[in-house]
């Protein structure tokens, strides 16, 4: 389909669209005028993972279009949490979790959107501003009266917890009535004619689209991203070393921008279309690459996406670091540090301690099976014991995490 407005073009063009309502009303409306469009963020944690990176990325875009990005916290929908192709209820946390996490969050968007008082500058808003004051009957009479116990058994995400049989208690059935108030608010309050997320969110976008129309007669419209991942087909935003996160204090910029260095092959060409800003003629030429050619996309990849979620500094840092730990084969100084103490330190608990093992068990494992070195030389003694070292020392877990033990 060949589209007229910059924003449907870019999102057609780069990967981002799975499924729209209404694609030939919407992109009328962006070519016409600026569209103010939202997607909700839950504060389940203090950071993001990447996970969410094509979201605020599809923000990103649609400013870049012209239009107006509305960043939705949910400390109110937190408190309830998405049921949405879950297995089980999400722990509940308090108020004062929520808020800091919610805090904490805000962080990575301000690298990425342009916020202020201008017509496409882009607003954060927390959904507990009226999602807190909702009563309980009123909210019932008003708004439960147009949605359909049925329909909602009906949708995927509730259907599949149900056929699993896994409980689905009533708190998190009304989640999707929640977020569906949501839109209507917001197009109330910010003119908001679109709301975008993932995949598993179409029928809660749905809701809110006919939630809008019922209640204030108004035409908005709904925009899902397909499910991401990677080419082996495992889900975005983990890696083996556990959630890679977006938040400086929760994962270093140098395991950030490995995750992108090491991406398999096969997946440097979409993860350019929809993780940089880099011209799409350009990303064709670096997806043709073969050989070590492909390794300098996964380069330039890894350092895009650093710069912009972590800033030009950490990229460059972090590149320099893998140059000075892999090429050069010496220790590069943007890596993970235990200080050993004078005494020095066995070899489990310098794994443990560099953040390489959660556990001695899995220290001894990691051992066992030949995946931890010093300065390169394999490690088959988990008795070991490490004087403080006079220089740095790189330690290993497997071919891809390398630490320094420093005396």
């Amino acid at each position: 389909m060949t589209y007229k407005s910059q924003l449907l073009r870019t999102l057609d063009e780069r990967g981002y669209i799975h499924q729209a309502t209404d694609a030939d009303a919407l992109d009328t409306l962006a070519a016409r005028q600026i569209v103010p469009g939202y997607i909700g963020f839950d504060p389940t944690a203090p950071s993001l993972h990447v996970g969410s990176l094509v979201q605020i990325m599809m923000l990103r875009r649609l400013q870049q279009a012209g239009h107006k990005p509305i960043v939705v916290m949910g400390g109110g929908t937190g408190k309830i949490g998405d049921p949405s192709f879950k297995d089980e209820a999400r722990s509940m946390m308090t108020d004062d979790v929520i808020a800091a996490n919610v805090a904490s969050i805000r962080k990575v968007f301000s690298r990425l959107l342009t916020f202020g008082d201008g017509p496409t500058d882009a607003v954060m808003v927390d959904n507990a501003e009226w999602l807190d004051k909702l009563e309980y009957i009123p909210f019932l009479r008003d708004i439960g009266q147009h949605f359909s116990v049925n329909r909602m058994l009906s949708f995927d995400s509730v259907k599949l917890r149900l056929d699993r049989e896994q409980s689905l208690s009533f708190l998190e059935f009304n989640y999707m009535i929640l977020q569906a108030y949501d839109f209507r608010e917001l197009s109330r309050r910010y003119d908001c004619r679109l709301q975008m997320g993932g995949s598993d969110q179409w029928g809660n976008i749905v809701n809110g689209i006919e939630l809008t129309r019922r209640v204030d007669a108004r035409e908005v419209y709904g925009l899902t991203t397909p499910l991401l991942t990677t080419a082996d087909g495992a889900k975005m935003g983990k890696s083996v070393n556990g959630a890679v996160w977006l938040n400086e204090d929760m994962l270093p910029a140098y395991d950030f921008w490995q995750y992108w260095r090491n991406c398999d092959d096969r997946d440097v060409g979409r993860f350019l279309r929809l993780f940089t800003d880099l011209p799409l003629a350009e990303i064709a030429e670096l997806e043709a690459a073969e050989g070590a050619g492909i390794n300098a996309a996964k380069i330039r990849l890894a350092n895009e996406v650093t710069a912009l979620c972590r800033g030009e500094d950490a990229a460059q840092k972090a590149e320099a670091t893998a140059q000075a730990t892999f090429a050069a084969g010496g220790v590069g100084g943007d890596l993970p540090v235990f200080a050993v103490p004078a005494e020095g330190v066995g070899i489990v608990d310098a794994l443990i301690g560099v953040g390489f093992a959660k556990s001695k068990g899995e220290a001894r494992r990691l051992i066992a099976g030949g995946g931890a070195r010093l300065n390169g030389e394999q490690v088959a003694d988990e008795t070991l014991h490490i004087a403080a070292p006079a220089e740095d020392m790189r330690i290993s877990a497997g071919k891809k995490r390398h630490g320094i033990l420093r005396g």
